[in-house]
């Protein structure tokens, strides 16, 4: 009888660990119902305060030093600033330093306009509601289509140095802002008050706006960029080639992850060492992994899955979550610099913990993502953040 009993109890030690390492290895069955159950409230909120907007676009605000026409975007580039020995003159750089004064307005609106749009595309995948398609129909409008208040398809002035650069390629990252907006269009023109002239309309935007960043010469040298810059770039050619049913062009962006991106960004330990180089180590090499999940959510496919790839050297996107994750998890232990700015403010709820969760059922990646904040405030990590939707991408 006793050996029964240490033979029962060694077999429900083992029974328990068993179902312990299971539920501490592996996400919730269903983790897009887990989600939606976790977002939902913060979904509907944000959705009703979304219902009480009117739109404002590029024609809403203006800059005196923009070189650029009314519909056309104009930024600053963040870390210039006014030279002290020579106040009225070329502004200088001062890297990771951001200038409080430069002219922003036109990115707040893009950013606003992602958070409209994502919030109603939620909504309506939540209830199926028409009121969220159609109020998301007046800001589609008035950014895409409407004459007198429609934004140019380019980026000719964005990120623009005073006394320099009327504007530079690097402005090109400003409109990662608008993969949600491409992303939520593809879910509420489903929707009956959604009209097929006008997605048709829409997308020719896009259409419009992929070729430039193709073709022009600020889109073709910000391609070129061997750090977060180059993979933003693809990430939201994706994204738009994605909405306007541009499979060529999937196939290419698709190419370029195996073939520059990945390789060329990646060691073969999962760091970034281009971004580690920066005065934002951390917060640049977060930034650069959650456009690179992204490029494997957006692009993938059964018959070519990202998620999976291996460059020669071995890395894969699943190596640099591994490598970044317990530096998100346990930030302290971090093993290089702080960020000149806004080291306090990162983490948030990364897109590459839940996204990566999902496909490697990694339940660890999902708790982490879980417990940190989903609506930050900071302008600066909105800004870097482009993903705050992702139940519009699960």
């Amino acid at each position: 009888m006793k050996k029964f009993k240490k033979i029962h109890t060694g077999g429900l030690l083992l029974l328990l660990l068993t179902v312990s390492t299971a539920f501490t290895t592996s996400p919730p069955v269903d983790l897009k119902k887990e989600v939606t159950a976790l977002l939902r409230k913060q979904v509907l909120k944000e959705a009703q305060w979304a219902l009480e907007q009117q739109p404002i676009t590029v024609t809403s605000d203006s800059s005196i030093r923009s070189s650029g026409g009314r519909h056309d975007f104009f930024s600053e580039a963040d870390y210039f600033w006014p030279d002290p020995n020579n106040p009225e003159g070329p502004y200088i750089e001062r890297d990771g330093l951001t200038n409080p004064d430069n002219f922003v307005a036109h990115r707040k609106s893009m950013i606003r306009f992602n958070n409209i749009i994502g919030a109603l595309a939620s909504a309506y995948q939540l209830t199926g509601e028409e009121k969220y398609v159609k109020h998301a129909l007046l800001h589609l409008k008035a950014w895409f289509i409407d004459p007198q208040t429609l934004m140019n398809p380019n980026l000719l002035y964005a990120q623009a140095v005073k006394g320099k650069h009327k504007g530079r390629n690097y402005g090109i990252i400003d409109t990662i802002h608008l993969m949600e907006v491409a992303q939520g269009i593809l879910l509420l023109e489903k929707s009956k008050a959604f009209k097929k002239e006008t997605a048709k309309e829409i997308k020719k935007w896009f259409s419009e706006y992929t070729e430039w960043l193709n073709t022009s010469k600020p889109g073709l040298q910000e391609k070129a960029i061997k750090n977060n810059h180059s993979t933003c770039w693809a990430m939201q050619v994706a994204s738009f080639a994605k909405l306007c049913g541009d499979n060529e062009m999937l196939d290419a962006m698709r190419l370029r992850y195996k073939t520059v991106l990945l390789p060329t960004q990646m060691a073969a330990n999962g760091s970034f060492p281009l971004e580690l180089s920066r005065t934002k180590p951390y917060g640049y090499s977060i930034f650069n992994l959650d456009a690179m999940v992204m490029l494997c959510q957006i692009l993938s496919t059964p018959e070519d899955n990202l998620w999976t790839y291996k460059a020669e050297e071995g890395q894969s996107i699943k190596t640099g979550i591994a490598y970044l994750f317990p530096f998100v998890k346990h930030k302290n232990e971090w093993p290089f610099k702080q960020d000149v700015m806004y080291w306090n403010n990162w983490p948030v709820a990364q897109p590459f913990l839940l996204f990566g969760a999902n496909v490697f059922k990694q339940n660890s990646w999902y708790l982490t993502w879980k417990s940190l904040d989903h609506d930050p405030k900071v302008e600066e990590v909105i800004r870097n953040l482009p993903i705050r939707h992702p139940l519009i991408w699960l």
